[in-house]
């Protein structure tokens, strides 16, 4: 299933047979049984009804979607986490050697901003990065959780960008990455939640990140350091998750700061960041 946050309304997201996509509102398709919050479709326990709900309507009934509507598809996580140099071609890139356990970072909520939302970067830093990443949202409690159930666990996936300053990060005396990656707007997400069953491989996934139409970053999950369901088991083993928390799971090669000479993001440029299976996120970069 794919759902979307149409205007901070819980959403249901079908294919019509005349190539659109239709807008199946949470709420007014159950007749009130479920609520408009965006939190219902993170919530696992709700998702064999909402299976029904989409089976049973009939497609050309509800509206075309509109993408300007489009919000976070989890638009305020109770948590949210990143996971450093997770892409081989990441860690070598930053003269690193693999790391032997996940590298984590936290990027708060107030990060988290839409597919087409532009992303804010404060006048006078002139060291902002982009990371195009997958981005995975718990959909029920989770605790010390086995690899092969981890999926199980898991709401969906949706796109990501996990923008730095690279001058606060490793500003002298010591590395800042939450502070660097948690700015207002820092933590694009999008444009939909799909389920791991929808997707063609949930553990092979193409991630693409194009700045101002120059692919920057092309990946696959398959060559991540720790898998998706590596990560969970990882993470559940020092903290307990619930519906709606977020984990960036890693971001490629390709990075600004690795370019030579660096590639950092300016006024104006455009972020496009794909995930296969998901779609695709537009932002633009605004300084002020």
């Amino acid at each position: 299933m794919r759902f979307a946050n149409l205007h901070g309304r819980g959403t249901i997201v079908l294919s019509a047979a005349d190539g659109t996509d239709r807008a199946v509102d949470i709420e007014r398709a159950t007749n009130g049984t479920l609520s408009h919050d965006p939190a219902v479709y993170v919530d696992l326990d709700h998702h064999p009804y909402l299976r029904e709900v989409a089976s049973s309507v009939l497609t050309t009934d509800w509206p075309v979607l509109d993408p300007a509507l489009l919000g976070a598809p989890v638009p305020r996580p109770p948590k949210g986490l990143g996971v450093g140099l997770n892409y081989r071609t990441h860690a070598l890139e930053s003269g690193r050697d693999l790391p032997t356990e996940p590298h984590l970072f936290a990027k708060t909520d107030n990060c988290v901003c839409g597919p087409f939302d532009d992303v804010i970067a404060p006048a006078g830093r002139d060291q902002i990065d982009f990371e195009a990443e997958v981005v995975i949202a718990f959909g029920r409690t989770c605790r010390r959780a086995e690899e092969g159930d981890a999926w199980s666990y898991l709401a969906g996936v949706m796109c990501g960008q996990d923008i730095s300053d690279r001058g606060e990060q490793f500003r002298p005396p010591i590395k800042q990455f939450t502070i660097a990656k948690s700015y207002d707007t820092f933590g694009p997400t999008g444009p939909f939640l799909v389920t791991g069953d929808d997707l063609a491989d949930r553990d092979a996934i193409d991630l693409t990140g194009v700045v101002s139409g120059e692919t920057m970053q092309q990946a696959n999950t398959n060559d991540l350091i720790f898998s998706i369901p590596a990560l969970v088991v990882w993470l559940s083993r020092f903290m307990t998750f619930g519906p709606g928390d977020l984990v960036w799971t890693g971001t490629p090669g390709g990075v600004g700061e690795a370019r030579t000479p660096p590639r950092y993001l300016v006024d104006g440029d455009v972020i496009e960041t794909t995930v296969s299976g998901v779609g695709t996120m537009r932002n633009v970069v605004r300084v002020r």
